[in-house]
């Protein structure tokens, strides 16, 4: 009993030693948590929401922002990386109406009519207008900025699509000069269109066509319609049925009826396997597969939207968005906004990534020129930007975009024709925009 005893009462001693021992390590921690609060009070947190993709260009941006934080010590930019397009818009709509919407958000400038609607969007003239970098940005690109009166986003990285062709198939066939035309693009759809094994069925077709109802699908035929002289709106609405729209649409039912075209899974255009692969020539895409092409042995190449009226091209790529909080964040969050805008960050970004820079001095320079010579096919996209137009930055572009999609995959469905298919989209959309 005595050495129970004593044994209980030492393990009670030893038990009070371990407690007091983790509370002054406790308290020297919660000390240590108060004097690191101190030093970080004139620190400004912000937090940038974004959907950048590949992984490897996650990477890219993350070590992007972390030289930004190193040189900006009173800053801490955290980047947090919430999915992809369709996974997104549900948080950013969630978090915006429940008032915990980040400090910036990196997305497509199309959703600027909707979040402006909700007067969370800090205005950027006056902060933009008088940037001396401002005179670096490419141009054709202010479009994607503005709303009526206001800038409400800035530029992050830009792109545009174009063909793609295998010169090999185009050599089998005989074709020595790209399509300029409409007319050059069936022709050339035509003669790739082939049984290749002599087996009674078509194994190799002209050009792959995106198929869908989704932004991508709107995205690569834009510049078709474009190009017919279409446009998306008179007067600030929607008006699908133009002899342009009509005109692009049947080109792309033409190459489905006649087999010269394989369409892709709904919603799946992006998809590069078949071209890849070489049961297609031709595939509208841009140079952010460049990077995926790079690790395969095949050859391709690059050449603009064929023209019917005129040259055309869409500007791609994503914006970034300040949202209203405190004088301290907001301002934050430009400087970070001024960063993203410099040649350094620029040119950093399209030589890893493949994007075209936003900063004309970036494509200037002599690193990224010594890239486009080692990439040849990027001059293609380079010199689309000069015709390149941004899509519409309006309230509700979403319903238009999905109706123009619908037209798009009805025609070429075979389920309506492109002016029935159009007139059916345009009347939806007078409903939803009256």
């Amino acid at each position: 009993m005595w050495t129970n005893s004593k044994l209980t009462r030492e393990l009670v001693t030893m038990g009070q030693k371990i407690v007091s021992f983790v509370l002054c390590c406790l308290l020297l921690l919660c000390s240590g948590c108060q004097a690191n609060q101190a030093q970080d009070s004139n620190v400004t947190k912000i937090t940038l929401w974004h959907g950048i993709n590949p992984p490897e260009n996650r990477d890219v941006f993350k070590q992007l922002v972390a030289n930004f934080n190193q040189n900006n010590p009173d800053i801490e930019v955290e980047d947090f990386y919430i999915g992809q397009p369709d996974a997104q818009l549900p948080k950013i709509f969630a978090a915006t109406v429940s008032g915990e919407a980040p400090d910036m958000l990196w997305f497509v400038p199309q959703i600027t009519g909707e979040l402006n609607k909700l007067g969370v969007l800090l205005p950027l003239e006056d902060w933009f207008n008088n940037l001396a970098v401002k005179a670096e940005v490419d141009p054709s690109l202010f479009s994607s900025m503005k709303l009526g009166k206001h800038i409400l986003s800035i530029p992050f990285a830009t792109n545009n699509a174009a063909i793609f062709y295998r010169p090999s198939l185009f050599s089998q066939a005989g074709i020595t000069e790209i399509p300029k035309t409409w007319s050059d693009l069936q022709s050339a759809a035509a003669r790739l269109t082939q049984d290749t094994d002599n087996d009674g069925r078509v194994d190799q077709q002209g050009i792959f066509l995106s198929l869908g109802k989704g932004e991508w699908t709107v995205f690569v035929w834009l510049p078709f319609i474009y190009s017919g002289g279409g446009e998306l709106l008179r007067d600030e609405r929607p008006s699908l049925v133009t002899p342009g729209a009509i005109a692009a649409l049947q080109l792309g039912a033409d190459l489905v009826k006649n087999n010269y075209a394989m369409l892709s899974a709904p919603e799946r255009g992006y998809e590069i396997d078949n071209f890849i692969a070489g049961k297609v020539a031709m595939q509208v895409t841009g140079p952010w597969t460049l990077g995926q092409l790079a690790t395969t042995d095949i050859d391709y190449g690059v050449f603009p939207i064929p023209v019917a009226d005129r040259a055309a091209a869409v500007i791609g790529g994503e914006n970034l968005f300040v949202f209203k909080s405190t004088t301290p964040r907001e301002e934050a969050s430009q400087r970070f906004l001024e960063y993203v805008l410099s040649e350094e960050f620029q040119t950093t970004w399209a030589l890893k990534t493949g994007y075209l820079p936003i900063n004309l001095k970036s494509r200037q320079s002599e690193a990224y020129q010594d890239f486009v010579q080692q990439n040849p096919v990027l001059e293609v996209f380079l010199e689309q930007m000069k015709v390149a137009r941004s899509r519409p930055i309006i309230p509700k572009y979403t319903r238009l975009s999905e109706n123009l999609g619908r037209a798009i995959e009805a025609s070429l469905l075979g389920k309506d024709t492109p002016e029935a298919a159009l007139q059916k989209s345009q009347q939806r959309l007078d409903l939803i925009f009256n």
